[in-house]
């Protein structure tokens, strides 16, 4: 049974709208909602094929979705294949060679008692004998060079089915869940193909597993900052480790860093420095400025004194500790600003030689974290190999790398390692969310999301047409971000349905940069982790796509200053190699405004604007799991919306005087613009001017 039909319907905010789709041949011919795309040579990738082991389906044929209605998409899934089917169900080529060089074999179905046809290179299955092309489905996909006559043998014919289908099934409909995002939205982003990925595919097992050692390495973090520098750990400082050591990170871990270079994290480091001896905070009012200076004139004091350090730092730290001490005996009714300035004054004269003090043992933290995550990467490394040899899996090696630069519509992240098989994962309906539980450990999720990660693995996981697998794989996708964020969702907050919706229209955006499958809007997206999100539609990381041509945004974590570098370098790169049109929307907040130069002196930019702080708003980082009333946020900081493009994206999405003001009347709270609209249908009278005239 469908998780569609086993879980509850919610009124008002959920509903279905069935579109009725006789023939996919009507979507075709349907095109004059599409945006016109420059011809291209693109080549559909056909999946890699392995052997598989027991009984299981090669993971390998995870491929392009083909569900989107786009006129120049070959469909790749195969559409019969037969999991319970023993090897021998192949029949012998007896096909002519010209239907064999198109990618046609010949099985035998058990069920219909009948020979079919499949076409291994375009997933098409017939029952009638297959025509013969006039043009080569591996050199030519899209029929380019073909002269437009088509052959007159077998015009019709009839794709496989069973026979009782045939008979009696109804028309098939085609199920689009309403919600906080558009997943009918075809792509528009052409990607040079790419080897399948080396990562495991996630076991229930192996990702308790991995939770528990991750919350084990934050629980060490913080007791080494309490035991060695009296600080609690910085807040959010080990998430921002963990995204600052992925960028450089070559290791076999999707979550934990296992193989980088340095070893000490200068963003770890900085953060403890900076609490050392005390983390200053913005106090509210004047006694508690004076408090604040109080403690870490003692604080400053007492680290000086019983630690090993130069006698001049010594000497310099205990005098001006000790006189603004004296100072705060001595001074009565002080304002705000005079402890404010007092306190950055001696910070500014201490902090130099504390920091030469502590420098050995901030950097024996930030090592003894990252040696605790290799040896916790090698024990699930060797805990996932000791389960895949249980089940007859062995690790593959790596593909080969793709010598040959073919350019294909982007597809989610393929594996070249076979997905082993899955436990069972018991989940409950409970009003408007849903309990997943394995082992005991149970997970929430709203409703309405679950069914949206429904959709989304129909569209990406060719592999489990059944639904086998489905909730095994959400509980992996819901731990491992309940690993990765904890209590901490500002990394992960999202624009609002209206910033999208404008971006989509006005600038052709069909592609975030920065998404997750729990927050997207699109179905293509990039995302941190490919083995647990590429069920769901991620195309893996942005630093390892290679775009060739389409329209993105790109509104990356606050506060994570490495990635966010990496990402525009990145960007720049993309945008000087393509000759096709290609643009980038760029978001970044206040707390990354290091980066306005770097974009001032891009050669693609074309175009910035500022958005006041207070005056639109975000979705929240939890929407998944929240109440529907706290999910949006107003955003405490500006926002810079910059413009990257080169010269063919630039002609193509120019952002216009009229683009830019939709796109900015979108960043404006709903209620404000429904009001404004109001009062434009019915201005509220004047009644100094007396009673309206009737019309007459």
């Amino acid at each position: 049974m469908e998780l569609q039909n086993c879980l509850p319907m919610k009124t008002g905010d959920l509903n279905y709208q069935l579109n009725e789709i006789n023939d996919p041949q009507d979507i075709l011919n349907n095109t004059q909602g599409w945006n016109p795309m420059p011809s291209h040579d693109i080549m559909v990738p056909v999946p890699i094929k392995m052997q598989p082991s027991l009984g299981i389906l090669d993971p390998n044929n995870l491929q392009i979705n083909t569900s989107c209605p786009h006129p120049n998409v070959i469909h790749t899934s195969p559409q019969t294949p037969n999991i319970n089917a023993p090897i021998n169900t192949y029949i012998e080529p007896d096909l002519p060679p010209e239907i064999l060089q198109q990618g046609w074999n010949k099985f035998w179905s058990k069920r219909e008692n009948r020979p079919y046809f499949w076409n291994r290179l375009t997933g098409e299955s017939l029952w009638e004998f297959p025509p013969l092309r006039q043009f080569d489905v591996t050199s030519d996909p899209l029929g380019i060079t073909n002269d437009g006559h088509h052959s007159e043998i077998n015009p019709i014919l009839m794709k496989k089915r069973p026979a009782e289908e045939i008979v009696m099934g109804p028309a098939t409909k085609k199920m689009i869940l309403i919600g906080p995002w558009e997943l009918e939205i075809p792509t528009n982003v052409i990607i040079y193909e790419r080897a399948p990925s080396t990562l495991s595919q996630p076991h229930p097992d192996i990702e308790s597993y991995r939770g528990h050692l991750v919350s084990k390495l934050r629980q060490c973090y913080q007791e080494l900052c309490q035991s060695r520098e009296n600080i609690n750990a910085p807040r959010e400082s080990f998430n921002r480790w963990l995204i600052e050591r992925k960028v450089i990170d070559t290791g076999s871990d999707p979550l934990l860093p296992s193989q980088c270079f340095p070893e000490v994290s200068l963003r770890m480091y900085n953060e403890i420095m900076d609490d050392i001896p005390l983390k200053v905070l913005t106090p509210k009012y004047t006694a508690d400025a004076r408090k604040q200076l109080s403690i870490y004139a003692e604080a400053a004091k007492n680290l000086i004194e019983s630690r090993n350090t130069m006698q001049e730092s010594r000497k310099v730290v205990k005098w001006n500790t000790e006189d603004t001490l004296q100072w705060l005996r001595k001074t009565v009714g002080a304002t705000y600003s005079d402890f404010q300035e007092r306190l950055n004054h001696l910070k500014a004269q201490c902090q130099p030689h504390i920091a030469r003090t502590v420098k050995d043992s901030v950097e024996g933290i930030c090592t003894k974290v990252y040696h605790l995550s290799v040896d916790y990467a090698r024990k699930i490394k060797d805990k996932n190999k000791e389960l895949l040899m249980a089940q007859g899996i062995t690790e593959m090696s790596p593909a080969p790398a793709v010598l040959t630069l073919h350019k294909v519509w982007c597809y989610p992240v393929q594996f070249i390692t076979p997905a082993p098989r899955l436990p069972p994962v018991e989940y409950m309906a409970d009003k408007e969310q849903t309990y997943v539980r394995f082992n005991g450990e149970r997970l929430l999720i709203n409703t309405v999301y679950l069914q949206k990660l429904e959709q989304l693995y129909r569209y990406s996981c060719f592999e489990d047409k059944k639904m086998e697998n489905f909730m095994a794989r959400v509980w992996c996708l819901l731990k491992r971000y309940n690993s990765y964020y904890v209590n901490i969702s500002d990394t992960q907050v999202s624009l609002p349905v209206s910033i999208l919706e404008s971006l989509h229209k006005n600038f052709g955006v069909t592609f975030e940069c920065f998404a997750s499958p729990l927050n997207c809007y699109f179905r293509q997206y990039c995302s941190a982790f490919p083995d647990t999100d590429a069920y769901f539609g991620s195309r893996g990381s942005i630093l390892d796509l290679n775009a060739v041509s389409g329209s993105f945004v790109v509104n990356p974590p606050m506060k994570c200053d490495e990635l966010i570098e990496a990402a525009l370098n990145h960007i720049d790169r993309l945008l000087t190699e393509s000759n096709e049109p290609l643009s980038f929307v760029v978001m970044l907040t206040d707390s990354e405004s290091s980066f306005v130069k770097k974009l001032d002196s891009s050669l693609y930019k074309r175009r910035q604007v500022v958005v006041p702080a207070y005056e639109h708003f975000y979705r929240h980082g939890f929407q998944y799991n929240i109440p529907k009333s706290e999910v949006n946020i107003r955003s405490p900081t500006s926002t810079l919306v910059v413009w990257l493009q080169n010269n063919a994206g630039c002609q193509r999405w120019c952002p216009s005087e009229d683009r830019v003001e939709a796109l900015l009347e979108a960043f404006r709270p709903v209620r404000e613009r429904d009001r404004d609209r109001q009062e434009l249908l019915s201005p509220t009278p004047n009644p100094l001017l007396g009673p309206q005239p009737l019309p007459v």
